[in-house]
């Protein structure tokens, strides 16, 4: 049986940094890891998805309507945009930020409100943060990735020090401490 995971947001944001250090963690509890990243105008705002599939045997990475154990979501449209990918009672980690898409910006539509209460109508368990100001404490805006990797952390039984293993691996030098302490801020919410 295997275990699906969604990284869902807007690109620039580090969610493929954030499967990278998924997968990772995961091969090195000897389990069997798909990945595929799906990628929209990434480069300029766009969406960007990331499967994450892990068990036993493991043979497509990718999740289907309604097959998603638990979305993590860089920001919240993004977490609407993907909600009905969610098993029944499945889980949402979503960033309370709000990332203007475009006809928001030129003025062709309103952002929609109340995201966040029409997911947990559904049912599903909706796990909102601030990842923004965590980040922003941890000493750098960009480290909403680790915030929301530090959340998802403490819904599997992997030891902390294979987290940490994971986040050295992926993370370059220049900001792991940064990176390490948004982990703690997120693992300990």
């Amino acid at each position: 049986m295997a275990t699906n995971i969604m990284i869902v947001g807007v690109g620039g944001q580090g969610s493929l940094l954030a499967s990278k250090l998924l997968g990772h963690l995961l091969l090195h509890q000897a389990l069997d890891v798909k990945v595929s990243e799906v990628h929209g105008m990434s480069q300029r705002g766009g969406n960007v998805v990331t499967y994450v599939k892990f068990g036993d045997k493991v043979y497509s990475p990718v999740v289907g309507k309604g097959e998603a154990d638990i979305i993590v979501s860089f920001e919240t449209l993004e977490a609407a945009r993907w909600v009905e990918s969610l098993k029944p009672n499945g889980t949402i980690i979503v960033s309370q930020q709000q990332i203007d898409p475009m006809p928001v910006l030129v003025g062709q539509a309103e952002y929609p409100k109340d995201l966040i209460p029409m997911m947990q109508e559904k049912g599903f368990s909706v796990v909102a943060v601030d990842g923004l100001s965590l980040a922003e404490q941890a000493g750098n805006s960009k480290a909403v990735n680790l915030v929301l990797m530090g959340v998802l952390s403490k819904y599997f039984e992997f030891p902390e020090e294979a987290w940490q293993e994971a986040i050295e691996a992926c993370v370059p030098a220049k900001v792991l401490e940064i990176n390490r302490k948004a982990f703690e801020l997120g693992r300990n919410l």
